[in-house]
């Protein structure tokens, strides 16, 4: 007899949050492409604007199709709840926003993406909110960089470019010791890590990569684990445990409490969301439900594929350095076996041995690969970070991202991998 251990993840990307429409009894999940929503009568436009019932006002806050992706996507991850966002960067700026402000400071590993780099040296500088940067080989930096006054701890769990996965467990167990969750950008991992189970409190990532998986729409998710005590934490968490006057002042950790451990999305749906309106369109959040179906069919192609990329690379001539998990060895490839499950991802880094001058020549010569400043595509994309995604930074604030003027970062579609060698073989040959 089969033991039963509830939907695997290839049956939730499809069924989660949605069997039929109520209205129709359509499958596939509407679009509901409407500004506002009438109430039943003022009672019930009462209790929603209260939150003594949960519903649909106004689909900057709340709308029905992106409830479904929300759902889904909460599901698949294991965590209470859902907020889907405008992009990557507003669930990145919110992600921090809804517990922090001026005076208060964040830890983030300095392993980042150039935009999320950018985000948190500069703008959110501005609005008074420190950003302290640790190197995540030695996770007990992160207690070191810690004092009252720090409000979250935020990581990649794929971090690009470097690629070498996220001390998860060691450093949430850190955060959860001195009462800080860690907030976790688990985009070039879906469907192969769950944060939530390595003790991570939010989730904080992008849609538009390889959870839409077409290059088609721009959104982002943020998910509250429900296994974070903000409550327990009433000092160091003020904007969830004291009255909001945005609110009516509400205390967020108790008017909530009836409908579970959401405390934390709940707040950042009725205010932030609200006030700044950072909101997905339903249309794009359809678009995301599309791609979601297929995620873990994808990741498993996107994984075969790049980690055969990395192998011919490796033994390239004009190649002097490849960067990919599950190719890196020591305590990285044991990271990569602890949190990756199914494969170690779609992303590829390397470095030629020309240089600058090199690796432009490479970028200019290939033919099936996309040159573009987006990853997670089902197409085979391609990129000089170094000259684009991090031009912004200064070549210190590069190398500590991993990035070198001959680093060329591949994001591996799901081709032919004849198509994708053959690509690549020609492209080095004119490097």
């Amino acid at each position: 007899m089969l033991k039963k251990t509830g939907p695997k993840k290839e049956t939730i990307v499809l069924h989660a949050g949605h069997r039929k429409d109520s209205a129709t009894n359509a499958v596939a999940v509407p679009i509901y492409q409407s500004t506002s929503y009438q109430f039943n009568d003022t009672e019930h436009a009462a209790n929603l604007f209260a939150l003594k019932e949960f519903g649909n006002i106004y689909s900057r806050i709340m709308n029905p199709t992106c409830a479904v992706l929300e759902e889904r996507l909460s599901t698949l991850e294991g965590g209470a709840a859902a907020l889907a966002v405008s992009s990557g960067q507003a669930a990145s700026m919110m992600s921090l926003q809804n517990i922090a402000h001026a005076g208060d400071n964040v830890i983030s590993s300095t392993d980042l993406y150039g935009g999320t780099w950018n985000l948190f040296n500069n703008a959110l500088s501005t609005m008074g909110i420190e950003v302290r940067f640790v190197d995540p080989e030695d996770p007990q930096k992160f207690k070191d960089a810690a004092d009252n006054k720090t409000r979250a701890i935020y990581a990649e769990t794929l971090p690009n470019p470097k690629l070498q996965v996220f001390p998860i467990k060691e450093v949430s167990d850190i955060g959860r010791e001195l009462g800080i969750p860690l907030i976790m950008d688990n985009t070039a991992a879906y469907s192969l890590c769950k944060p939530f189970e390595h003790g991570a409190a939010i989730e904080a990532s992008s849609c538009t990569k390889y959870i839409g998986g077409h290059g088609n729409s721009i959104g982002g998710i943020i998910i509250d684990g429900g296994n974070f005590d903000w409550e327990k934490q009433g000092d160091r968490f003020p904007m969830l445990n004291e009255p909001d006057p945005n609110y009516h002042g509400a205390i967020w950790t108790q008017a909530v409490k009836p409908l579970g451990p959401i405390a934390y999305i709940i707040k950042a749906r009725v205010t932030l969301l609200r006030d700044c309106g950072q909101c997905m369109s339903p249309f794009n959040a359809y678009n995301f439900i599309q791609g979601l179906e297929t995620l873990p069919l994808r990741m498993e192609r996107h994984s075969q594929n790049a980690f055969t990329v990395a192998k011919y690379l490796s033994k390239h001539p004009k190649v002097s350095k490849v960067i990919y998990p599950g190719l890196m060895s020591g305590k990285f490839k044991k990271r990569a076996d602890k949190y990756l499950k199914g494969g170690y991802g779609g992303l590829c880094g390397f470095e030629l041995k020309g240089g600058l001058k090199s690796g432009k020549k490479f970028i200019n010569s290939l033919n099936l690969f996309y040159h573009l400043a987006n990853i997670g595509d089902s197409r085979s994309l391609a990129i000089h970070p170094s000259s684009t995604t991090h031009s912004q930074l200064t070549s210190d604030e590069q190398l500590a991202t991993g990035v070198t003027p001959g680093y060329v970062r591949l994001s591996i579609g799901i081709e032919h991998i004849d198509d994708i060698l053959e690509d690549l073989e020609q492209a080095l040959k004119k490097s």
